[in-house]
This record gives C-alpha cells, sequence and structure tokens, in this order.
C-alpha cells in the first residue's frame, strides 16, 4: 500500500518538475503567512483600543489574500500563495501584524524575509487598505531591484538546500552554515547531476500543489469574510467619524473662563456630561454591531476552526507521504 501509493504521487510529481533551471531570478516565489491579529492580551484594553478580537481573527485570515492579489495583479514576484504558517525555507517569506485598523486607515507592520534568513523589509505602512498594499508591493520591488543577480540566484538555491534539509536532513547536511548575523550561507553545492538534488525538486513541486490546495480552501472562506468585513469597515468609519466629530466639540468647547469660577466649573461639568454620553454611545455602537454580526461571525468562526484542523491534520500526513516519496525514490537505482 504504501509503495502504491508514493509510485502514485511519484507520477505526479514527474508530471510537475520544477523549471528552476532557467528561471528568472527577479521573479522570486513569495510565500505570505496568515497575518498576526495584534490582540492585546490585557482585554481591558480592547474596548479602549477599540480591538474586536473575534473580527481581527478573521481580519488577519482575509487580509493575506487582498494582498496575495495585489501582488499578482502587480506582477510582483513569480508564485504567491498564502501559506497557514511561516515556512523558513520560502524563497521569499511575507509575514504580518495588525497594529490598527479602524475601517478607513489600516496600520500593518509587514516584515520580508528570504530563504537565508536575511530581512528585506520591515516596517510600517499605514493608510487606506489598497495605498497601503501597494506601497508595500513597490516598496518590495526596490528591496529586490537593490539585489543583483548572484545574490537572488542565491536565494533560489539556499530556499531548496533548506527544504531538503527539511525533508532529509542527513542528506542534505553540510551544504549551509551559518553566519555572525544569524542568516545563512552556502558552505558548497551539490553537483548539477546529484539525483538528490533531482528528488527534491520533484517532491517540492507536488508540495507546492497541496499548497495551492490549502490556498484554494481558504479562498472558500474569502466571500463569507468580504461580508463582515464590509459591515466592520462600515461602522468603524461611522465610529471614527464620531469620534472626529467629538474632539472638534471638546476643542471648541475650553473655557477661558478663570479657574474655580463658575463659568470654568459649569464647562467642566458639561465636558464631563458630554464625555460620559460619548462612552455610553460607543458603547452602544460597538454592542450593536457585536449583536448584528454575531450570527455570521459565529459560522464564519467554526468554518476557520475546522479548516485549521482540516489544514494542520493533511499537512502533517502530507509530510510523512513526501518522506515516503524521498524513500523510495533513495530505494531506486539512479
Amino acid at each position: 500500500m504504501k509503495a502504491a501509493l508514493c509510485i502514485v504521487l511519484l507520477s505526479a510529481a514527474w508530471q510537475h518538475v520544477l523549471a528552476d533551471v532557467g528561471r528568472d531570478p527577479t521573479r522570486l516565489n513569495i510565500s505570505i503567512a496568515i497575518f498576526d491579529p495584534g490582540i492585546p492580551a490585557d482585554r481591558s484594553l480592547h474596548r479602549k483600543l477599540q480591538v474586536f478580537p473575534r473580527v481581527r481573527e478573521i481580519e488577519a485570515l482575509y487580509l493575506p489574500f487582498v494582498l496575495h492579489d495585489m501582488l499578482v495583479s502587480a506582477r510582483v514576484g513569480g508564485a504567491v500563495r498564502v501559506i497557514p504558517e511561516s515556512d523558513p525555507a520560502a524563497e521569499l517569506l511575507v509575514s504580518g501584524t495588525i497594529l490598527n485598523s479602524d475601517g478607513e486607515t489600516l496600520q500593518l507592520r509587514l516584515q520580508v524575509t528570504d530563504a537565508s534568513g536575511t530581512v528585506w523589509l520591515n516596517e510600517i505602512f499605514s493608510g487606506p487598505q489598497q495605498d497601503l498594499f501597494a506601497e508595500f508591493g513597490a516598496s518590495l520591488i526596490a528591496a529586490r531591484s537593490s539585489r543583483d543577480m548572484p545574490s537572488l540566484n542565491t536565494v533560489i538555491e539556499v530556499s531548496l538546500l533548506r527544504y531538503g534539509q527539511q525533508l532529509a536532513p542527513a542528506a542534505f547536511d553540510g551544504y549551509l552554515e551559518s553566519t555572525a548575523d544569524g542568516t545563512l550561507r552556502i558552505r558548497r553545492l551539490p553537483a548539477k547531476s546529484d539525483p538528490m538534488l533531482a528528488r527534491i525538486e520533484r517532491i517540492r513541486d507536488v508540495e507546492y500543489v497541496f499548497t495551492d490546495a490549502i490556498d484554494a480552501k481558504f479562498r472558500e472562506l474569502s466571500a463569507d469574510i468580504e461580508v463582515v468585513y464590509k459591515v466592520w469597515r462600515e461602522y468603524r468609519q461611522k465610529f471614527s467619524r464620531y469620534q472626529a466629530q467629538e474632539a472638534e466639540r471638546i476643542a471648541n468647547a475650553q473655557s477661558t473662563a478663570p479657574p474655580g469660577s463658575f463659568e470654568a466649573i459649569s464647562s467642566h461639568y458639561e465636558n464631563y456630561k458630554w464625555d460620559r454620553q460619548a462612552v455610553q454611545e460607543q458603547e452602544k455602537w460597538a454592542a450593536g454591531f457585536e449583536n448584528e454580526m454575531a450570527p455570521t461571525i459565529n459560522a464564519i468562526e467554526a468554518r476557520v476552526f475546522e479548516l485549521k484542523g482540516w489544514v494542520a491534520d493533511r499537512y502533517d500526513e502530507w509530510r510523512r507521504i513526501l518522506g515516503q516519496m524521498f524513500e523510495l525514490e533513495t530505494e531506486l537505482p539512479d
């Protein structure tokens, strides 16, 4: 059974051989990990910072796909994939943390790291969603343009060697070494005709097929998530305008009367009264939003939980099968 399964998958691998030889090194493959939602551990800060944990978790899943579509349409790199967790062997790995999101302006910390561990970008991007991602894409292109062809080719080589180490540590031991700054460099390369390298290339290509299947599974959620996200952004935009109006009212209500005078005390009390009303209004809006969207959010959370379990179980099983494929190939005569 094991041999039969591996042979079937091996046949599929032969039909999807990687085209790394002759690849344009300026079009590195990009993997985008699901974002960190940036939810404060202190729950007392959630209301103060206007962080809705349940919505933020969904937002962290949704935004990588928005970024994915922008990078693909702008042809920023080669293959662009959204992955459930960080992959250190990715040619370029994009990771992000949501710092703030108020419906109009988004603030993300985005980091781009290549397979050697070299950080290309680690910046905070702010602005409307589309403008933010467009700025990030331009920064990524600029970072890539600052590197010469040999260094870009090295990223591709290190990526493949790191993947080989993950799949067959003993076979790929000694090809890479750590540097003083914590990055990796190539100590030596296997021969181009090395059958071990060809096997790793074929097996990795099969894994790309599986990764694309995971990407498709996550995309099944996009329509539902988009509904919640649109309503949430509309709510947050209204709330932001309300906050701006309230701040303007307070600024205009500042009293110039002498401290302790009747006018100053009356002004202070009036500001206090409006401040309490503003807090109550904020809480009413927040509760209304949560109540209105609760059924939809609950349904999406259930699907996200189910999908994450599906991905985790199948990813572990898939890695085990790939290991069996590699073992089978190494048992066959070259």
